[in-house]
């Protein structure tokens, strides 16, 4: 029979057209895969998965100011979410206050704009908040929103032992991809691993690092890539936590990832089950990891919206399914499903709740949680999951001899490998070689003209106004007396986030704690700006 021939795969080696037992030579089935929700974890992190229950349907959402983003959310909760993720403005995520003059013409324009403790009462007034769980996108200053989430849940009456959720807090890809630092490596890590230690006293249900992949991927990663770096990272910060005093099984079982889902969905479900299989590896045999929750990658997904087109935008409902699928056949804890028109502007509440809707369709019209790993076996996808390993472990070791992730960071490894692979997918693109559909094939002349939502300008005047008046009502002594002691303590040892908790409490402004830290450690200038 004839065969067309192997196409390559994102991450560049081939795609078969036809597996069998002679493409897993010298593959071992039980120490490969094992069970379900036992090491490595191939197959799952769970023994029942989706048959238990199903993923955490959560969608991301935050425009505008904070009283905007709270009915959006009121309207998810109502569509059957069952999770928030806060998304952020670009002053919120640099650390900066709305008035700042930095922050001209951003405000609310990528997410919310949180300021103070003020704005956080008012984006989740009315949401319980011992009843969801709730993820941030926030990173640098990933601290002090964690912060003012657990201040704003005791006025709630909730003891912080029963909030749940993630800060995603992953500085180091936004060193690789993303651009959202504040303050050098060093001083980053040790705010990180402070994190780690005092949600384990305080907060001890909330996921204090979500390592994140999903934005190497979108700046152009492949999914060899996108494990690999991100694994690197994931082991930096594992090593300062120990560096910190604190024992592996004590911070590990609350560490949790964030990964892409594209529409090359045999790959991507490769990917996630590599993934798990590397992540437990490490645990177990260089960190010496006991608890067999510190060896299990758990892990939310988003789909890919780098692959969202302005053009035919109602396609993307179809792009967002498979990747939604391909999550879900991968694995996935929880799972964002991109609204359609999102490659446009801010999602209209219409195009959000039919990605909750989406969800809702595969959790309950679906076979799909009616048995746990349904890949397991397949000659192609294990194929697959063993050459993808193989070049995320390669690109790890390229990592490690170079001194770890920090040390490959600083001369620019990761940013310039993932640049040469977008460079790569561009030229397919404009070479025709890899379909778009509706941009360069199936495209149409007339394409309906689509209203996107838009975030009124006059927002950064309200939340200026609302600044002076906060500044206005609270005690300057108080701020000034919490402010300096927590230079004093970001100068020395001590755990910062009880210093910064007092801060915020005494309704001193998010950009004012930054300023205060980027006062004592500074801030990061890349090695390709110097």
């Amino acid at each position: 029979m004839d065969y067309r021939s192997a196409v390559d795969s994102e991450s560049g080696f081939g795609i078969e057209p036809v597996y069998g037992p002679s493409s897993l030579a010298g593959w071992d089935a039980a120490t490969q895969l094992g069970e379900p929700g036992e090491y490595p974890y191939t197959r799952g992190v769970y023994p029942s998965m989706y048959t238990g229950r199903p993923w955490t349907i959560r969608q991301y959402a935050g425009f505008g100011t904070a009283k905007e983003s709270n009915e959006r959310y009121h309207q998810l909760v109502k569509a059957g979410s069952t999770g928030l993720s806060v998304a952020f403005d670009l002053p919120t995520q640099m650390g900066y206050d709305s008035d700042d003059t930095i922050a001209h013409g951003e405000v609310g324009k990528v997410g919310v704009a949180i300021d103070s403790i003020d704005d956080m009462r008012m984006l989740f007034d009315g949401i319980p908040l011992d009843q969801v769980s709730t993820s941030m996108t926030i990173n640098a200053p990933a601290s002090l929103l964690l912060l003012l989430y657990q201040l704003v849940g005791e006025e709630q009456g909730i003891a912080s032992s029963a909030l749940t959720g993630t800060i995603q807090n992953d500085v180091l890809k936004e060193y690789i991809a993303r651009g959202t630092y504040i303050f050098p490596p060093k001083p980053s890590l040790r705010l990180i691993t402070d994190i780690f230690s005092y949600c384990r006293t305080n907060i001890p249900k909330w996921n204090t690092i979500s390592i994140s992949g999903y934005h190497m991927a979108e700046a152009g990663a492949t999914p060899a890539q996108e494990i690999g770096f991100t694994i690197a990272n994931g082991i930096e910060y594992v090593r300062a936590a120990i560096a910190s005093g604190q024992e592996v099984d004590e911070f590990a079982p609350r560490l949790a990832f964030f990964f892409v889902s594209r529409t090359s969905l045999l790959e991507e479900v490769a990917k996630f089950r590599a993934a798990r299989r590397i992540w437990a590896r490490v645990m177990r045999e260089e960190f010496g990891a006991k608890d067999p929750r510190s060896q299990m990658l758990r892990f939310h997904t988003q789909t890919a919206g780098v692959q969202l087109t302005a053009q035919q935008p109602e396609v993307n409902l179809i792009r967002v399914t498979a990747q939604a699928i391909a999550a879900i056949l991968g694995g996935t804890q929880s799972l964002h499903t991109n609204s359609f028109d999102e490659a446009i502007a801010l999602p209209t509440a219409k195009a959000a709740r039919l990605a909750v809707r989406t969800q809702q369709v595969l959790a309950h019209e679906t076979d799909l949680t009616a048995t746990v790993d349904p890949f397991a076996g397949s000659y192609a996808v294990e194929s697959l999951t063993d050459e993808v390993e193989a070049a995320a472990l390669e690109l790890m070791k390229t990592v490690e001899d170079m001194g770890g992730a920090v040390a490959a960071i600083e001369r620019g490894f990761q940013k310039a490998e993932i640049e040469k692979a977008a460079y790569r997918t561009s030229q397919q693109i404009d070479a025709g070689d890899r379909v778009v559909v509706g941009v360069n094939k199936y495209a149409i002349d007339d394409d309906e003209i689509y209203e996107p939502m838009r975030v009124d300008p006059a927002i950064e005047e309200q939340q200026a106004k609302r600044l002076a008046e906060l500044r206005a009502d609270r005690s300057d002594a108080d701020v000034t007396r919490a402010l300096d002691a927590l230079r004093r303590a970001a100068e020395g040892t001590y755990n910062v986030l009880p210093f910064m908790r007092d801060a915020l409490a005494a309704r001193t402004t998010s950009g004012e704690v930054c300023h205060a830290l980027r006062e004592v450690w500074g801030t990061y200038v890349p090695a390709d700006s110097l």
